[in-house]
């Protein structure tokens, strides 16, 4: 090679060189001075996650949707196996009827028992009236005995037929107060028939609401992320069933150093912009800044070791935006948030709100 040819070779390689040096520089101090006043960081969609599952143990019977479904609040998306639940609400059905039988038959048995008291009651009138009588006819006999007009033998008859008439209203007072007592008793039944309807009314719910709870139902819209369980499955009491997102709740993570996490305050306007389409830009705000830096070293003594903190920030996007464009929605997809640190600054035109038709 002539060393025409490699002063030419140096020449041109010195030429490629400060070019490409040129670029690159241009390209970073452009890129600044586009991102004058912003702050940006690397972060990825999430959104809040939702596990389907079983109350109680139990038989999967069937699941209604797939993975990517979308569902709405309150859809059945997943059925357990009732069997079990069915033939103890048949039990349970029993009972409370044998208690509600219970029931009417201890309340037959006080009106019974008050039928009673009511005719040992009129007893007492009847013995008393008798007393009443025999005392009389004592006191006639004793008056007509010492004038001889009687014989003693009637008096004696009837003396002791006084005396049989007072131990027939004790007997008949006594009646009553037994009655009394079988009222108490009577109404005791009843209050622990009552007791006993109660609780297996009670056990007739609990299986009723056990057996609706199988019917698992979606508790916010979202879409399905994962089916944890199949068909025929026995899961166990609070085993995940499905595993949802809910796509009112979406928002992205990202860190920001000190020096910009300190200006950024609740509300602050976010930018979004996905890595999988970049042609959009999503608007969001800020809902949420750490207290506590991140990636903290362990010992802070100098202002470069300072600037190794990063503060967890989240940009919520808008619930309105997402019912909007709810079929475009996807989590786990990268991309960057940039945050406008100057609110008087316009947004520069490559981040100005583009979104899909």
């Amino acid at each position: 090679m002539s060393e025409q040819w490699k002063k030419w070779l140096f020449r041109t390689a010195g030429l490629l060189i400060v070019a490409i040096l040129g670029a690159v520089g241009w390209q970073r101090f452009a890129h600044n001075s586009k991102d004058d006043g912003l702050a940006s960081g690397n972060g990825r969609i999430e959104a809040v996650e939702i596990d389907v599952a079983a109350k109680s143990a139990g038989r999967v019977k069937d699941i209604l949707v797939r993975e990517g479904d979308l569902v709405a609040a309150g859809q059945v998306v997943a059925i357990m196996d009732t069997q079990v639940l069915d033939a103890q609400l048949r039990q349970a059905r029993a009972e409370l009827q044998q208690a509600q039988s219970a029931v009417a038959t201890a309340r037959s048995q006080l009106a019974q028992r008050a039928s009673e008291k009511t005719a040992a009651r009129a007893l007492v009138r009847q013995r008393e009236a008798e007393l009443d009588s025999a005392q009389k006819h004592w006191d006639r006999s004793t008056i007509l005995v010492k004038g001889g007009a009687v014989s003693q033998q009637t008096a004696d008859d009837d003396n002791a037929q006084l005396q049989s008439a007072a131990a027939a209203v004790s007997s008949a007072h006594a009646q009553v107060a037994a009655a009394e007592a079988t009222i108490v008793t009577a109404r005791a039944q009843i209050a622990g028939a009552r007791s006993a309807a109660d609780a297996a009314q009670a056990a007739v719910e609990r299986i009723l609401a056990d057996i609706s709870d199988c019917a698992l139902a979606s508790p916010r819209d979202g879409r399905v992320q994962y089916r944890v369980a199949q068909p025929g499955e026995v899961v166990s009491a609070g085993g995940r069933v499905l595993s949802l997102v809910d796509l009112s709740d979406v928002y992205m993570t990202f860190f920001l150093p000190t020096v910009a996490a300190g200006r950024v305050a609740l509300g602050t306007e976010v930018r979004l912009v996905l890595d999988a389409a970049p042609q959009y830009v999503i608007p969001s705000r800020v809902s949420f800044v750490a207290d506590v830096a991140q990636f903290t070293p362990k010992t802070v003594e100098t202002a470069s070791e300072r600037e190794k903190l990063m503060f967890r920030i989240r940009a919520q996007i808008p619930v309105d935006l997402l019912k909007k464009h709810i079929t475009h929605v996807k989590t786990g997809l990268p991309g960057m948030a940039y945050v406008r640190l100057n609110p008087a600054e316009p947004w520069p035109s490559r981040l100005q709100v583009r979104l899909p038709q």
